[in-house]
């Protein structure tokens, strides 16, 4: 029991600092997404792991992965091509995600062609 309380004590600072990305901008170049993040990456135990184009019902247009931390680089920004948007759809919603709190519940609304 006292174990589990002391161990309990040194991981809840961590968990507490874990912060979701956060969606600075974002805008479309022809089928390409360009998403700039902000996130206080501590290095590979907590990193920004990345971002997905959903349309307003949670479906899944693409998927961002980032492979590594960018505790020197912030903001930064990545991209990902070949992304197809439904005719007629005027909007998509950009989710980001972190290796420690996983896909966070704030949606960026970007205006699309």
């Amino acid at each position: 029991m006292r174990l589990a309380l002391i161990a309990a004590t040194l991981l809840f600072p961590a968990l507490a600092l874990a912060e979701p990305p956060e969606i600075l901008a974002a805008e479309q170049r022809g089928d390409t997404i360009h998403v700039t993040l902000a996130h206080p990456d501590t290095g590979w135990d907590h990193y920004a792991d990345g971002w997905q184009v959903e349309l307003e019902d949670g479906t899944v247009l693409g998927t961002r992965t980032l492979f590594h931390p960018h505790v020197e680089e912030q903001p930064f920004t990545r991209s990902l091509g070949n992304v197809t948007i439904p005719e007629g759809v005027t909007q998509v919603f950009i989710r980001a995600r972190c290796n420690v709190t996983g896909w966070g519940d704030e949606r960026f609304v970007l205006q699309v062609e």
